[in-house]
């Protein structure tokens, strides 16, 4: 049951707005330029010959550059490792913003220097801020650089990267589902509210793309003023094309476009609001640890020692929230969100049968399912215990 204003709705109401790395390029050059305008100007102090520092000043900024440009052809080749050995979904290094903003910095030290020398050319004695200022952005461009470098060197360890994605999808599924002993101020059977009536379909117009967030505070608001329940067809991390029906309008109505800018497309599934994201991602490296190209079987234990970790985090949650509620608590939206046999398919179905010649990673996963078994509310048994019945039988062939 889910109301404006609890704590647990804001990652699903709430689209994530992130700079875009091109506009904190611009800022920074914006601030760089501004700097190397003001700073020539300052009085105070001990002061320099101004046409001296052209040329160290210059010096500065391309070398910054050059710097930068030959790390970050370096870590090219590392994201590409990292693609190529754990699977091409993973975006945690490349989507770090350490990354751009390390970039913007550097273009900012670079702007800086280059109009400080200008501006510094036409006065005869300027104030050791100029060059101190230029020394300081260096360093500090140097000190993002060996952070980079170090994350770049993390993203290529198995414990790293296994343990970040833990992370983040511990992250969502906290945000997004209540623990189960304060999840419910009503009955369960309570909690799917009876439908109005059917009005019409809201199609998507715009292009293909992944549905990355959703944002509906303005969604819900509008929906209270027209008295209207909008229920999706499509959830976080699905694939939503041109004409597709978006969400389907029960009772009053509303106009499309308020439905379709409720949708945060992208070229590829993000966190910000997929809990399942993370279980695909491990599934695809135990995948890929169990393919006759790799047989690396000790790798997928690994993995599957991470996805009982998350496995657990949502057995103690309540993953039936799907109904959005606005302040008087009437139901104004319903999201399509992952059950818990989504999580199992994804987590652990996919590797049993490329896991059937290990037996290893038969027998990991099968204490994966016998610990599940043991916290597990008793509708959530079924699904396990037929998945434990199939790891078992597997087991028995292979012996």
């Amino acid at each position: 049951m889910r109301r404006l204003g609890r704590r647990p709705t804001h990652r699903m109401l709430r689209a994530r707005r992130r700079l875009r790395a091109g506009l904190a390029q611009l800022i920074c050059a914006a601030a760089g330029a501004a700097a190397g305008l003001l700073l020539p100007r300052v009085d105070a102090g001990p002061t320099v010959d101004g046409s001296r520092l052209v040329e160290p000043m210059f010096t500065l900024g391309v070398g910054v550059i050059g710097v930068v440009s030959i790390v970050f052809s370096l870590l090219f080749g590392v994201v590409q490792w990292s693609a190529s050995s754990f699977t091409p979904r993973l975006g945690l290094f490349r989507a770090d913003p350490l990354v751009w903003r390390t970039f913007a910095f550097a273009i900012g030290v670079f702007v800086y220097c280059a109009v400080a020398a200008l501006a510094s050319a036409d006065h005869l004695r300027v104030s050791v801020v100029v060059p101190g200022a230029a020394i300081v952005g260096v360093l500090a461009a140097v000190v993002l650089l060996r952070r980079l470098q170090t994350k770049a060197f993390l993203s290529l360890q198995l414990a790293h990267v296994l343990e970040a994605i833990v992370a983040r999808g511990r992250e969502v599924v906290a945000d997004l589902y209540p623990p189960l002993d304060s999840a419910l101020e009503q009955p369960r059977d309570a909690q799917h509210a009876q439908l109005p009536p059917r009005r019409r379909s809201v199609a998507w117009t715009g292009r293909s793309g992944v549905v990355q967030q959703l944002e509906l505070r303005r969604l819900v608001s509008a929906a209270t003023d027209s008295d209207v329940v909008v229920v999706f067809r499509i959830g976080v991390g699905d694939t939503l094309h041109e004409g597709a029906t978006l969400a389907d309008l029960h009772g009053g109505d509303l106009q499309d476009d308020v439905v379709r800018r409720a949708v945060v497309r992208g070229s590829e599934r993000s966190f910000d609001q997929d809990p399942l994201l993370a279980f695909r991602l491990l599934a695809d490296i135990g995948l890929r640890a169990l393919s006759p190209a790799i047989n690396d079987p000790a790798t997928a234990v690994d993995t599957i020692d991470a996805v009982e970790g998350l496995l657990l985090a949502v057995a103690r949650r309540d993953v039936e929230v799907g109904d959005v509620r606005d302040e008087a608590g009437a139901l104004r939206a319903r999201l399509v969100l992952p059950s818990w046999e989504d999580y199992l398919e994804t987590s652990v179905s996919d590797l049993v049968p490329a896991a059937s010649p290990f037996t290893m990673v038969l027998s990991r996963l099968l204490r994966l399912l016998d610990e599940l078994l043991r916290v597990v509310a008793p509708d959530q048994r079924p699904a396990l215990e037929r998945l434990a019945a199939d790891v078992r039988a597997r087991l028995a062939a292979g012996r």
